[in-house]
């Protein structure tokens, strides 16, 4: 019997369930609380001029709950977000970012049309921003960071003999990918490179966010080691 463990199955992963989802956000206000907390943790930052002054204007101006002080610009948690300009409630974003991050298989608009009671266009529209979201947003990290790189790819006994590398050594026709971990917060990176040269792996350490004093020991001296590597090459 092999002693490899196995992944966990669908029933065995944890989560959020349907009842505790609801129960989180039973109403647009609930939802929007929890869209401040995510975006402003420190509290309302200005979307116009980035300034933490501001002023309450709740009763006068529904959709623009504050007013910043230094610009005179009201601003609520959807300017400037994904959700701006959106006529949507902020339960029926929440519920859709729900659907979107835990749909094993993606999610269509079809469904967010049924599920949230909403136009198809709508639908699409949200399904659309959410996408655009998750694939150029910058996922900043605070620290302590964990890098490192790898290989993806077949193994060349499984492939057929006519795709086989034949070099030695190395791993061939494999694609490099690089990720890193925040420790914190459990948020992981990933993204395929062409190389892992220290001028690649440099760039994707810079747009992480993060300060170099926060990484990782041990791969800050193999990235040090890989510099040094490459400065006889680079000053040809």
């Amino acid at each position: 019997m092999s002693n490899r463990q196995q992944a966990p199955g669908r029933a065995d992963r944890e989560g959020l369930t349907l009842v505790e989802l609801f129960q989180m956000f039973p109403d647009d206000e609930s939802a929007e609380q929890w869209f401040e907390q995510q975006m402003w943790p420190h509290g309302p930052v200005c979307p116009d001029c980035g300034s933490l002054r501001h002023s309450v204007t709740r009763g006068k101006h529904i959709a623009m709950p504050y007013r910043c002080l230094d610009c005179r610009q009201y601003f609520s948690v959807r300017k400037r977000s994904v959700m701006h300009s959106s006529k949507l409630g902020y339960q029926t974003w929440a519920i859709a970012l729900y659907q979107v991050l835990t749909g094993l298989k993606g999610v269509s608009a079809m469904k967010i049309h049924r599920d949230l009671g909403i136009g198809y266009q709508a639908a699409w529209h949200l399904l659309h921003r959410i996408r655009k979201a998750l694939e150029t947003g910058e996922l900043m990290m605070s620290g302590p960071i964990e890098v490192d790189e790898t290989f993806v790819g077949g193994k060349e006994a499984n492939k057929h003999e006519s795709r086989r590398s034949r070099a030695r050594g190395g791993v061939p026709d494999k694609a490099p990918v690089v990720g890193a971990k925040d420790r914190a917060t459990g948020k992981v990176r990933a993204k395929a490179v062409s190389n892992t040269d220290s001028a690649t792996l440099q760039g994707f350490v810079r747009g992480l966010a993060v300060e170099l004093a926060q990484m990782g020991e041990e791969y800050l001296s193999a990235l040090e080691a890989r510099l040094q590597a490459d400065l006889p090459q680079l000053s040809r």
